[in-house]
């Protein structure tokens, strides 16, 4: 009998463990670009960071992978105004090494320009909306992603970082389920702690 107890309690703990693990799988790493990385945009493709946005969904916990020559570029977060007007003063966050990961922690909406001069005249800037936790998200200014015409041009290419995921038509808040799934856990354990 005490070893059916033993057994159960390490299969209900590995069974939570995983539930947790799981949760974590749930946030992205986007490739901002993605095979176009970050950099001056072509003339064949002046517009790719509004595109690219457009095409993503962005929650908390997910985050923007930013990759360029780190001699020849750099990413810069920054105002609504500094980002209308390319003013690369005063920036909120400066990262240069090339290799430069922005996580997103907190509901809002987020301005990044390259912090080299002129880049952003040529836009290279990327303005995105990030879903708060009730599935809300702030509206995107005519100058975002929302002011392209919408076409069906979403990349079906696989990338270093796996396929590209696509925006879900609703995205499911991870709380309650993780909360029901504890009570759930916890009630069956009280079950057959009380059983045995």
């Amino acid at each position: 009998m005490a070893n059916l107890r033993s057994l159960t309690k390490h299969f209900i703990c590995a069974c939570q463990l995983l539930l947790l693990l799981q949760a974590k799988v749930f946030c992205s790493q986007y490739k901002v670009g993605d095979l176009d990385a970050w950099g001056v945009p072509t003339s064949a493709n002046p517009q790719v960071y509004a595109k690219w946005s457009k095409n993503h969904s962005f929650k908390l916990g997910d985050s923007l992978l930013f990759l360029y020559p780190p001699s020849q570029d750099s990413v810069i977060q920054v105002t609504e105004q500094s980002y209308n007007s390319c003013n690369l003063k005063d920036p909120i966050l400066y990262m240069n090494n090339g290799n430069s990961l922005f996580n997103i922690t907190k509901p809002g909406e987020y301005f990044f320009t390259s912090g080299e001069p002129g880049h952003c005249e040529k836009k290279q800037k990327l303005y995105i909306a990030v879903l708060s936790g009730n599935g809300s998200a702030a509206l995107a200014p005519s100058y975002g992603p929302s002011a392209l015409p919408d076409t069906a041009s979403s990349p079906s290419y696989t990338t270093v970082f796996g396929n590209i995921p696509q925006p879900p038509s609703s995205s499911p808040s991870l709380g309650f389920p993780l909360f029901v799934t504890a009570v759930i856990a916890s009630a069956t354990w009280g079950i057959i702690n009380a059983m045995i």
